[in-house]
């Protein structure tokens, strides 16, 4: 930590000689000084530097100390600096009222008692001093909170470029297993197809042989679909998010037996890819969930369009999950789905009760527009 640089006193007198006393009273205290012999020079002073204290003279020609007082309080710089009044003993108790009104904190009575006026300083500057580090400390560590909210925010960046590129490299290689593999077997099925067509009819091994090869075919034929829509439905992008949806409950009822109910809009969503694809991927990490921890027998599942926001509610009828589950750093699948609703300024709220089930609220921010 940097050392902090000395606090500065200001001394106002007009009288210079009263000027050099003050100052070789103060040449030890460990803090600079800076000398003026007018209000005006005062004022002109702390326009351009911070002080731990001003000694101030109360009486001097022109602009005087109370005014010197008041306008000094009227900058912002110097709104909050501690002002001593150094005056006379035949100064009477009106004038003290009027120092302390324009922002006096203390008086100081002359001739000066060197003990009293460096225990008084003492105690502003230490103030000061412990000021000046607590500033530093608070800017150090707003300095820290922006830099590590701008390496969340590079992260979070990060973590949608790479989602982007695996749901890029994902949907080609559905193409390619779809189109080549899949044109491939077909038209290898057709090639059986036609040497079957001239295989002698008492060949009765070889056609037998030949409808086994069919069933392989037909069977690699569905493995191949059920490939490439696990990494990329058709649906999604040819009919829209609604429709995935819909079809990602219908496989997910076949599959598990756990009832799905539906609720979708009437029309159609439009989305950009973005959305659309995070959605979606939401959807399929709520219903693993619900299959791998909740032992349901029934979900509802309800996607509705608000003024700005598309939201997505699944609602188990499982063992519930519990509060501190919800915000376990081990809880990978509801950290992604986090992660994936904050790039779009969203919301999700996880409830749950024991034997009660879950209910999952995802809002994402979102502008739309109906087909």
């Amino acid at each position: 930590m940097p050392t902090p640089a000395k606090a500065s006193i200001l001394v106002v007198d007009d009288d210079r000689r009263n000027l050099k006393v003050l100052q070789e009273l103060l040449r030890d205290t460990g803090t600079d000084l800076v000398l003026a012999d007018s209000g005006e020079q005062a004022l002109r002073c702390v326009l351009k530097s911070d002080f731990a204290v001003i000694l101030l003279d109360a009486r001097m020609p022109g602009v005087d100390g109370f005014e010197t007082a008041r306008l000094i309080r009227e900058r912002p710089r110097s709104r909050h600096t501690p002002i001593i009044f150094l005056t006379g003993a035949y100064e009477d108790l009106p004038s003290m009222f009027r120092g302390y009104e324009v922002g006096a904190v203390d008086y100081i009575i002359k001739p000066l008692v060197p003990e009293v006026l460096k225990s008084k300083i003492a105690v502003f500057v230490e103030l000061y001093e412990k000021n000046a580090v607590l500033t530093r400390e608070i800017a150090e560590r707003r300095l820290a909170e922006e830099q590590l909210h701008e390496s969340k925010e590079n992260l979070r960046a990060l973590a949608a470029r790479l989602q982007s590129v695996v749901e890029e490299e994902r949907t080609r290689i559905a193409r390619e297993i779809h189109d080549e593999l899949g044109q491939a077997l077909t038209g290898l099925k057709m090639d059986l197809t036609w040497v079957t067509g001239r295989l002698p009819k008492d060949q009765k091994a070889l056609v037998g042989k030949m409808k086994s090869i069919f069933q392989l075919i037909d069977s690699t034929i569905q493995s191949v679909r059920r490939i490439a829509t696990g990494l990329r439905p058709e649906v999604l992008d040819e009919v829209g998010l609604a429709a995935a949806i819909g079809w990602q409950a219908r496989d997910f009822q076949k599959r598990t037996g756990i009832r799905c109910k539906v609720a979708l809009p009437a029309d159609s969503i439009v989305l950009d890819r973005e959305r659309l694809t995070a959605t979606f991927r939401i959807f399929q990490e709520l219903l693993t969930n619900v299959a791998r921890h909740a032992n349901a027998t029934k979900v509802d599942i309800a996607l509705r369009l608000d003024e700005d926001a598309l939201v997505l509610k699944v609602q188990d009828n499982g063992k519930g999950i519990e509060g501190m589950e919800v915000n376990h750093s081990k809880s990978l699948g509801l950290l992604g789905i986090r992660e994936r609703v904050s790039l779009f300024g969203g919301k999700v709220e996880i409830t749950g009760s024991p034997g009660k089930g879950t209910h999952v609220l995802v809002s994402i921010s979102t502008p739309r527009k109906l087909e």
